[in-house]
């Protein structure tokens, strides 16, 4: 199985769609004012859809660069703000966070090896029956 994309509401579609423009994210599907999907450079894809109101959320969007702090910096040059500058995590990531126009929570992220291979990934045994390390 593979995630073919994340699709969040907007409130503001130009103003959506200037800001994932400015993140480095390709539009490559654009229909006004209620939908729009954007390509990161390795081909995943991200999406935004016209709504009336958006509730308190507790999704967080992420975005992983292997130039962090040179993305963050870059990004506040051109007006988007952060909330938090790159900070090293315990669980081994280095991460930045920010909201979009809509109040959408995104982590701009280098997780290293950890991203896929945390110490504390769940090992399975020959039966595929997980157990942790």
């Amino acid at each position: 199985m593979k995630l073919n994309q994340v699709t969040v509401g907007c409130l503001d579609y130009d103003a959506s769609v200037q800001f994932y423009q400015t993140l480095g994210l390709l539009h490559i599907v654009h229909a006004p004012p209620r939908y729009a999907r954007f390509e990161t450079d390795s081909g995943e894809t991200f999406s935004i859809h016209q709504v009336e109101e958006i509730s308190a959320s507790t999704s967080m969007i992420y975005f992983e660069t292997d130039t962090l702090d040179t993305d963050v910096a870059n990004l506040e040059a051109k007006g988007i703000v952060f909330d938090s500058q790159p900070t090293d995590q315990n669980w081994g990531w280095r991460e930045a966070r920010l909201h979009d126009p809509a109040g959408n929570g995104l982590c701009l992220f280098d997780g290293g090896n950890n991203r896929r291979f945390p110490p504390w990934r769940i090992t399975y045994n020959n039966e595929g029956k997980g157990y942790e390390k």
